[in-house]
């Protein structure tokens, strides 16, 4: 019985289908990490270093998408915005929110860093720019690299949420998969079980993968700290 669930679901078109959902989840997950880093650095360096209204915005921004559901602005999104695919919409919301987070990460690694290194970096002629760019920045990133991973493993589960609006990533094109059934297939227990345990095997992969990265990082970050706290 179960060759014949196998026969049914695996079929040459319908594991397509199931791979190009995993190809939008991917490519939505990458694009979101890659611009909430860009616009959470900006936000954590704003909220951290900046006077007056530019750190008033970013500490609002922040604080507005952390503290509200991500579903609801993926509904604002997708429902209420006129530019685009879904797939854009869907993820434009999910960046805003994950810079929010990002933000947060970006901040506590810049106020792990000694603020001398800034009166010695001036010292030696630097501008807060290139203080910032060439010493402090370097430094924010390796602390932080393990909390953005484990980030990045979240925003991969979370794109499961625009299963919700129809988007053709994973789980929402897993789901239409019951209907690319042959019409003589009656569909059970076992077919929707098959599906979905490919499903969560795709996204422990991926994760389990990423998840090994950051226990790596996470030593290596531990182990240079603890060298340097010996050496002073």
């Amino acid at each position: 019985m179960l060759a014949q669930v196998l026969r049914d679901v695996f079929t040459g078109d319908n594991v397509l289908y199931l791979f190009s959902g995993v190809g939008n989840t991917l490519l939505i997950s990458i694009v979101t990490i890659v611009l909430s880093i860009l616009i959470g650095s900006v936000l954590g360096i704003c909220r951290n270093y900046s006077r007056g209204p530019a750190q008033a915005i970013a500490a609002s921004y922040i604080e507005l998408f952390r503290n509200t559901p991500l579903l609801l602005w993926m509904m604002i999104c997708v429902f209420l915005l006129r530019f685009g695919t879904s797939m854009t919409r869907g993820t434009l919301a999910l960046t805003l929110y994950t810079s929010s987070v990002i933000a947060e990460i970006i901040r506590g690694g810049l106020n792990s860093i000694a603020k001398g290194q800034f009166e010695a970096a001036r010292s030696q002629g630097f501008s807060f720019t290139q203080t910032l760019y060439y010493i402090i920045l370097p430094q924010c990133f390796k602390r932080v690299a393990p909390s953005l991973l484990s980030q990045v493993i979240t925003t991969v589960k979370d794109t499961s949420f625009l299963a919700q609006f129809a988007i053709a990533e994973l789980f929402w094109n897993s789901k239409v998969l019951m209907g690319n059934l042959p019409q003589k297939t009656q569909i059970t227990s076992a077919h929707i079980f098959v599906v979905f345990i490919f499903v969560a095997a795709v996204y422990f992969i991926i994760n389990f993968a990423l998840s090994c990265v950051v226990r790596k990082l996470s030593r290596d970050v531990s182990g240079t700290t603890t060298v340097q706290t010996r050496q002073t």
